[in-house]
């Protein structure tokens, strides 16, 4: 077989490149995907017991306009528009996200120790050479000791000083002595930054439904259940797992870049083997808890969306409320009043700088939701479903040697005919979303064809 492009995988990247060839008249192109589904790390799951569950807490948010257009396209009607309730569990009170910007909800002595940290002469003032030297200088040490330190362990898997602070951009909020000052003692709530603070999602089959969608009139293209076992660049030729040859004018890598050097690629150059190295990844095992009756919040039905958990009294790092995204989550979505039931996305890092015995971690997971408040003793009893899916490559870590890796990698690759992006693909957190990660595939595809350069993507 012979194409003038080949993709692999049928994630957001990959079919982002695959449908934005197709719109531009290209047919000789095939993708190859090694599940027996579309979607990637954003691919969705209805459990024995009639619970859908996302990979992780997936949210639609957009920075393009050819994103939005398209989700309009794939879903019209069936998708809903929420706004972002969030909030994080310190010190046994639940602060509205971002945490930084409403520490007033903590006890004082907690607030205190946020403020305290944030006073002229208490935070480091040289460049920070690390992400705890970053968060140490921007927020003090109340703020990183209560939240920030912690948190991102659990969620990184990875000691906040083996990170780099380049990736931070919009994904952090920035706060002055003044704006916390002003907040607590105005009593003021600051609840609308970030990207993220309103949301899209599917109404019904999770987000996977969006990538269903997507991959629906590219099924002739689709090899399901057919990953690649080897690529040779010189030749330009590929085998797939099932023993096919396929030769290719260019290559879309949307799978790990450290595996394509180190188990697909002939001979790879040894600079490229030894920068591969230097990339690093944690796993996330997800755990879906769906529950025959909803617990309440404050006396009444819990609006949150999702709530970030920095402490140890639970394994996990974020709870999605999913049952709060769409009716058609949880089973008998149209009883009356509402869905009764509940599903809450529990999601916990594993790496080797934190090990988990992901044989417990359901049990533990469960118990965590009831030290935390979300799932009281008499109501744990009512858990009637339980989903577990562990995830070898959860986030691609913005190390401090990845930036090096990046650019020793990409290049050569480049210059080999094969190109990598997507979350993985990319290794840039900060260009992971799932916007980005369409658009990655989406403008490779425009430079193949109309010769225009990326955007959302560099390595420079």
């Amino acid at each position: 077989m012979q194409v003038d492009y080949a993709i692999i995988g049928a994630g957001p990247t990959g079919l982002g490149a695959a449908r934005r060839l197709a719109e531009l008249g290209c047919e000789n192109f095939v993708v190859l995907e090694k599940n027996a589904h579309p979607g990637g790390l954003a691919a969705s799951f209805k459990d024995a017991h009639g619970y859908t569950w996302d990979i992780g807490g997936h949210v639609v948010f957009s920075h393009y306009e050819y994103f939005d257009r398209m989700l309009d396209e794939l879903l019209g009607a069936d998708q809903l528009r929420h706004e972002r309730r969030a909030y994080i569990r310190a010190r046994g009170a639940w602060v509205p996200y971002p945490f930084q910007n409403n520490i007033r909800h903590l006890p004082r002595p907690a607030r205190w120790e946020c403020v305290s940290g944030l006073l002229p002469g208490r935070r480091p003032e040289g460049p920070p050479r690390n992400f705890q030297e970053w968060i140490a200088c921007v927020f003090g040490e109340g703020i990183g000791n209560l939240f920030l330190w912690p948190y991102n362990f659990k969620v990184w898997a990875i000691p906040p000083a083996l990170m780099s602070a380049s990736w931070v951009g919009e994904r952090v909020s920035i706060v002055s002595l003044e704006g916390v000052l002003k907040n607590i003692i105005l009593e003021l709530d600051e609840v609308g930054w970030g990207p993220n603070n309103a949301f899209a999602f599917p109404a019904f089959g999770g987000t996977g439904e969006i990538f269903r969608r997507m991959a629906a009139p590219l099924s002739g293209h689709i090899r399901y259940g057919d990953g690649v076992a080897q690529i040779d660049a010189a030749k330009k030729t590929l085998t797939t797992a099932s023993g096919e040859k396929i030769t290719f004018g260019a290559l879309l890598n949307t799978g790990p870049l450290d595996l394509l050097v180190r188990e697909q690629l002939l001979s790879p150059p040894d600079e490229c083997v030894e920068a591969a190295k230097l990339l690093k990844h944690n796993g996330v095992y997800v755990a879906g808890v769906g529950v025959a009756e909803r617990p309440l919040y404050e006396g009444e039905k819990d609006q949150r969306c999702w709530m970030y958990f920095p402490e140890d009294d639970c394994p996990f790092y974020r709870v999605t409320n999913f049952h709060n995204y769409a009716p058609a989550n949880v089973p008998d979505p149209d009883h009356e009043g509402g869905p009764q039931k509940a599903a809450f996305l529990c999601e916990t890092s594993f790496s080797g700088h934190k090990p988990e015995d992901r044989a417990t971690l359901m049990e533990r997971t469960v118990a965590g939701l009831g030290n935390v408040g979300l799932l009281p003793e008499q109501a744990q009893a009512r858990v009637e479903s339980r989903f577990e899916m562990s995830v070898e490559y959860g986030y691609p870590i913005p190390c401090l040697e990845r930036d090096q890796a990046l650019r020793t990698l990409q290049p050569r690759l480049e210059a080999e005919g094969i190109s990598s992006r997507g979350r993985f693909g990319g290794w840039k957190y900060e260009v992971g979303n799932m916007d980005h990660s369409v658009m990655q595939g989406v403008e490779w595809a425009e430079r193949m064809l109309l010769k225009q350069p990326e955007k959302t993507y560099t390595w420079k």
